[in-house]
């Protein structure tokens, strides 16, 4: 799957049963973080949406989880949802069906969730198709690229701003990779948007 900041609206057409964004007749934005809990960048990430009331939603990887469990209970704690991303950050397209319902199945006896995000969007027919069936696939209208070594925390900002509107769902990492661009980012973010009388609210 190719990346953009803004998903083209041929892709959502062509990959339809997905939620890639909600329909919403008020100001409201949807945060998402993928990949954690971990130490230091979920606990930040958290204290920053406290200070601006924001709700959000965290896919968490399982493996994550269990060795974070304190982390992933103050998520829930302070009233953020949560989602499935597989036991192990599996990507769909280079795993067997089979293997990969299981590696989901797994994750779900310790992530209790009807949200599903699959690792990098990625997933063969059988797997949507099976997993449709029990989850609700959430996908994303904005990519911040704070995965990115490669760009700069102020243009990181910059494709979150310029590109997320009412509905819109936003997906951030709490990872060390993007612990710089993301502690940057969110709080700019969460000010500028609620200036504007937008609310952030969880999936």
């Amino acid at each position: 799957m190719v990346f953009w900041v803004k998903t083209p609206i041929l892709l959502q057409i062509l990959i339809p049963n997905v939620t890639w964004r909600k329909k919403s007749l008020e100001k409201v934005i949807f945060l998402t973080f993928d990949d954690g809990p971990i130490p230091i960048v979920t606990p930040a990430i958290l204290e920053i949406l406290k200070k601006f009331n924001a709700k959000s939603t965290f896919f968490c990887v399982c493996e994550n989880v269990i060795k974070n469990r304190n982390i992933f209970d103050k998520i829930l704690e302070d009233g953020h949802s949560v989602g499935n991303h597989t036991f192990n950050h599996l990507n769909g397209g280079l795993t067997k069906t089979k293997d990969y319902i299981s590696n989901v199945s797994e994750c779900s006896q310790y992530v209790n969730s009807k949200l599903f995000r699959p690792p990098y969007g990625r997933l063969r027919w059988l797997q949507k198709r099976f997993l449709k069936k029990h989850y609700d696939l959430i996908y994303w209208d904005v990519l911040s690229w704070d995965f990115d070594s490669n760009i700069t925390k102020e243009k990181c900002l910059k494709n979150v701003l310029e590109n997320s509107k009412s509905g819109s769902i936003v997906l951030f990492h709490d990872s060390i990779k993007s612990e710089p661009l993301v502690l940057y980012a969110l709080p700019r973010v969460l000010e500028h948007f609620s200036e504007l009388g937008f609310t952030f609210q969880k999936l």
